[in-house]
């Protein structure tokens, strides 16, 4: 995970807001992610929402070519993405967090 901390304690107050606005703007959902991991994350759904698209086609392909029998495996490996979608979602907004930071100072 990115810390920010420094980067963000050089901002003026109106900085931060702009910072605050843009990360709600930008940031995954945490109900999105969690349906798609629910409902149709045998097919790797979840992972294609976060970006993890290399894993994502390995989960698509080991379901559809196996003709839905590969869908234990990844019915399990979703069960267990339900463990680490929170961490993705959070580095996922230390990602936006640190680039929209670099953005306002560079436009100072």
């Amino acid at each position: 995970m990115i810390n920010n901390a420094n980067l963000r304690g050089q901002l003026t107050n109106e900085e931060v807001l702009v910072l605050n606005s843009e990360i709600e703007l930008r940031k995954k959902s945490a109900l999105i992610t969690y349906l798609l991991c629910l409902f149709i994350g045998t097919l790797g759904a979840h992972r294609y929402y976060v970006g993890k698209t290399g894993s994502t086609i390995a989960m698509t392909l080991i379901t559809v070519l196996t003709l839905g029998f590969g869908a234990i495996v990844t019915g399990i490996w979703a069960l267990v993405d339900l463990f680490l979608i929170n961490g993705w979602l959070q580095d996922d907004r230390s990602q936006i967090e640190a680039n929209t930071i670099q953005t306002i100072l560079n436009k100072r």
